[in-house]
């Protein structure tokens, strides 16, 4: 996945850009979905800290702002809402009919082995 890392009114440390790429290899992790690419946005605004994650794969796009006073802590809620609609997304686009398991087709299976003495 390619990542990019931008700041307002701050420095993107190595530090910073680390933390984002090792929590934003969580979600792929998680959803199995190739995640084509993925832009987090850092701001700071007086004392607080504000910022806003995008990612971009085949089928949909997720979006996720947080602000708050400690600049990990923000980066931890804005993934952890993407990953949410990630896992949201994927559970939407796994067929959840189950093929020769079902009742039905359990039913019909008990119903032909009583016809046999």
């Amino acid at each position: 996945m390619q990542v990019s890392i931008s700041g307002q009114h701050i420095e993107v440390t190595t530090a910073l850009r680390q933390y984002v790429t090792r929590k934003l290899e969580r979600i792929d992790r998680h959803t199995g979905l190739p995640l084509i690419r993925g832009h987090v946005v850092l701001h700071v605004e007086k004392n607080r800290y504000w910022a806003e994650g995008s990612l971009h794969t085949k089928g949909a796009d997720w979006h996720a702002t947080s602000k708050g006073d400690d600049m990990y802590a923000v980066i931890d809620r804005v993934v952890d809402k993407l990953d949410r609609q990630a896992i949201k997304h994927k559970e939407k686009i796994v067929d959840h009919h189950q093929q020769d398991g079902g009742l039905k087709s359990q039913l019909q299976l008990d119903s032909t082995s009583n016809d046999e003495p």
